[in-house]
C-alpha cells in the first residue's frame, strides 16, 4: 500500500520516497520523534514502484538483499560439497568413478554420481555465480542511482522536522542583536578548518565531508562484478586450464586441449643426508627428498598434431628446470613440478635386424616405448607395425594390453623383403628377454618367422627411464581480471572503512538556531567536530548536548 508522496512544500515527490526531494520533510510518520531513516537520503527506489510489470518483478527479486543473502549462503553450501573429496581434476591416471568407489565407498560412488566430483565446473554452481553477480548488479543500481540523485541536488536550507529528528541535533537561542548571516558565515569558516566543503543559503547552511565514502559499498560491488566476470571467463574454451600429466624420462607428450608438447628430457632427485633425517622415518626406510627437478623441453605443434595424422612436426619454444614453485612459464602456459613417481622402465631401444642362419646384418633402427612409427626401413627389408602392446599379455590366446605403461612391451611386425613371402610374414619382438622367455611366439595365431632375427646388441642401444614426473599444466587467462576486481574490492573497504560521510545542516529563524547532522558511523567525531565549531562561534555546548534523545553512539 502506497501512501501521499506530495510534500506540505508542494513537491510531487516519485512514489516510495520517504523524505521531501526538495525539503526533507519526512513523508511518513510527520508529526513522530523517532529518528529518521536516512538510507539513500529517503528517495525512492525502482524496486518500490507501484503496478510493477514482469521485467519489474524480475529486477525485484534480484534487488532483494534476503534473496542475495540466500544466494551466496546456497553457493557457499555448494563450495564446502565440491570441498568434501578431492575433484576430478586433482587426480593422477585414475578413473574417477574407480577411485571414488575405491576410496570412499557407497558414500563416495553417490558423491561422483551425483556430479559433485566437479563442482566448480558444473552447470549449476555457474549458475549460482551468475545469479550472485546479476544480484550484485541490480541491487546496485537500484540503490546508487537514488542516492547519487540525492547526494547531488542537496537542498540546503532543510525542513525543521528533518533537522530535529537527526541523530545529532541542537535547537537554541542565539544572542540577541546576533547577525544572523554573519554567525552563519563564521560557523561555516570553522568547520572548513575540519575539511568540511560548506555551502550558505541567508542563514541557511549545509557541510559535508568525505562524501566519496559512500561510494565504498558499490566500488565493493564492481570489484565483486569484475571478479565474478573474471570466474565465469575460465569456463570459456582455451581460457583455463588445471591438469595433471606424467611424464617418463625421455617422454614427449601432448598437452590436452592445446597445440603444445612438453618432453621430460631428465629428472634428477636430491636426498637428504642420512644424519638429517629423523630416526622414526629412517627406521620405516622412507625416502625423503630435498629437492627433485625436471629438465624440459615445451615445443609448439607446426604440423600433423592430431594423434592420426602422422608424427607430429615440433618446433622448440622453451627450455625450463621446474622445480617446486619455480615453474615453466611461456605465455601464460605454466607447467609446475607436483609430484614424482621411481619408474625403472624401458622407453627406446635400437634393435638389429639380422639373418640368424648367415649372421648378416642389415642396420638398426631407433624404436621407442611410445608411438612408435607405422613402418622402418633396415636394409632391403620394410617392417611395418601391425600390433604394438606397452604391457603385454594374453586372453584367450590373442594379444592385448593391461596398460598404457610401457611394463612388458611387444611389438608385431609384418616384414617384407628378399626370401620373403609377397604380403609379409609377422614377426613377434620382445625388447625385453624376460618378457620374450614368459611367451612363447609359437602361441600366437600360430607360426612366427624365424627367418630374420631382431635383437639389441648391447646395454648401448637401451634407454631406460628411471623416474615419472608428475606436472600440473596451467592457463589462466583470467587471472589479471581476478585480481583487478580483487583490488577495486578493496578499495571499496577502505574508502567505508577509514572515512565517513559527514554532514551538518543548520537554518536560523528570528534568532533560533535549529541544527542537524548526520553521518553513517562515527557518531563521537561528528559531535566533537560541530561541538568545535559552535564553541569557537561563541556557543558553549557539549557533546552530550548534541546528542538527540541521549543517543551516544
Amino acid at each position: 500500500m502506497f501512501y501521499n508522496t506530495k510534500c506540505d512544500c508542494g513537491h510531487q515527490n516519485p512514489t516510495g520516497t520517504t523524505l521531501c526531494e526538495s525539503c526533507g520533510n519526512p513523508l511518513i510518520d510527520a508529526d513522530g520523534r523517532d529518528i529518521l531513516e536516512m538510507r539513500y537520503d529517503g528517495m525512492a527506489r525502482r524496486s518500490q514502484k507501484s503496478n510493477p510489470s514482469l521485467l519489474d518483478k524480475v529486477w525485484n527479486f534480484f534487488s532483494s538483499v534476503k534473496i542475495a543473502v540466500w544466494i551466496i549462503l546456497f553457493t557457499t553450501l555448494a563450495s564446502a560439497v565440491g570441498t568434501i573429496f578431492p575433484q576430478e581434476n586433482t587426480f593422477l591416471d585414475m578413473d574417477p568413478a574407480e577411485y571414488y568407489t575405491k576410496n570412499y565407498g557407497t558414500l563416495g560412488t553417490i558423491y561422483h554420481a551425483l556430479g559433485f566430483s566437479h563442482t566448480f565446473s558444473s552447470w549449476w554452481f555457474i549458475t549460482l555465480l551468475f545469479m550472485i553477480g546479476t544480484s550484485l548488479v541490480i541491487c546496485s543500481l537500484d540503490r546508487v542511482l537514488p542516492l547519487y540523485r540525492a547526494l547531488s541536488k542537496q537542498q540546503i536550507r532543510k525542513h525543521l522536522n528533518f533537522l530535529v529528528r537527526q541523530n545529532v541535533t541542537l535547537v537554541t537561542q542565539l544572542p540577541p542583536q546576533t547577525d544572523e548571516i554573519a554567525w552563519t558565515e563564521q560557523l561555516g569558516a570553522h568547520l572548513r578548518k575540519k575539511n568540511y566543503r560548506v555551502h550558505t543559503d541567508g542563514s541557511a547552511l549545509l557541510a559535508e565531508k568525505y562524501r566519496f565514502s559512500r561510494w565504498g559499498p558499490y566500488i565493493n560491488h564492481i570489484g565483486l562484478i569484475i571478479f565474478l566476470i573474471g570466474v565465469l571467463m575460465r569456463s570459456i574454451p582455451g581460457w583455463h586450464m588445471d591438469q595433471y600429466i606424467g611424464i617418463l624420462e625421455g617422454e614427449t607428450k601432448p598437452i590436452p586441449h592445446t597445440s603444445y608438447y612438453i618432453k621430460n628430457e631428465k629428472f634428477t632427485i636430491t636426498l637428504y643426508d642420512e644424519q638429517d633425517i629423523p630416526a622414526s622415518i629412517k627406521a620405516k626406510g622412507q625416502i625423503v627428498p630435498k629437492t627433485y627437478e625436471t629438465q624440459a623441453v615445451l615445443y609448439h605443434c607446426t604440423a600433423n598434431c592430431e594423434a592420426t595424422s602422422g608424427t607430429p612436426v615440433l618446433e622448440e619454444v622453451k627450455k625450463a628446470n621446474i622445480i617446486v614453485n619455480h615453474p615453466l612459464d611461456y605465455k601464460g602456459l605454466q607447467a609446475y613440478q607436483f609430484d614424482y613417481k621411481a619408474t625403472p622402465l624401458l622407453i627406446a631401444v635400437k634393435p638389429t635386424l639380422s639373418n640368424p642362419t648367415t649372421g648378416e646384418t642389415y642396420g638398426s633402427f631407433d624404436l621407442p616405448m611410445n608411438n612408435p612409427k607405422d613402418s622402418y626401413q633396415v636394409g632391403p627389408y620394410k617392417l611395418t607395425l601391425k600390433g604394438f602392446y606397452p604391457e603385454f599379455g594374453l586372453e584367450k590366446g590373442q594379444p592385448i594390453s593391461k596398460s598404457n605403461e610401457p611394463k612388458a612391451p611387444a611389438f608385431i611386425f609384418s616384414i617384407t623383403g628378399p626370401g620373403l613371402a609377397e604380403k609379409g610374414e609377422p614377426y613377434l619382438y620382445f625388447p625385453r628377454q624376460i618378457d620374450k622367455e614368459t611367451f612363447s611366439q609359437d602361441t600366437i595365431n600360430g607360426a612366427i618367422s624365424q627367418k630374420l632375427k631382431i635383437a639389441v646388441g648391447s646395454m648401448e642401444g637401451v634407454q631406460f627411464a628411471n623416474y615419472t614426473t608428475y606436472l600440473n599444466i596451467r592457463v589462466d587467462k583470467a587471472m589479471p581480471y581476478i585480481w583487478v576486481g580483487a583490488a577495486i574490492f578493496m578499495i571499496g573497504v577502505i574508502m567505508g572503512f577509514y572515512w565517513q560521510h559527514r554532514r551538518v545542516w543548520i537554518r536560523i529563524d528570528d534568532g533560533k538556531l535549529t541544527l542537524g547532522g548526520h553521518t553513517n558511523k562515527n557518531w563521537f567525531g561528528l559531535r566533537n567536530e560541530i561541538a568545535f565549531a559552535l564553541i569557537k562561534n561563541g556557543l558553549e555546548v557539549s557533546q552530550k548536548t548534541l546528542a538527540n534523545g541521549g543517543n551516544q553512539g
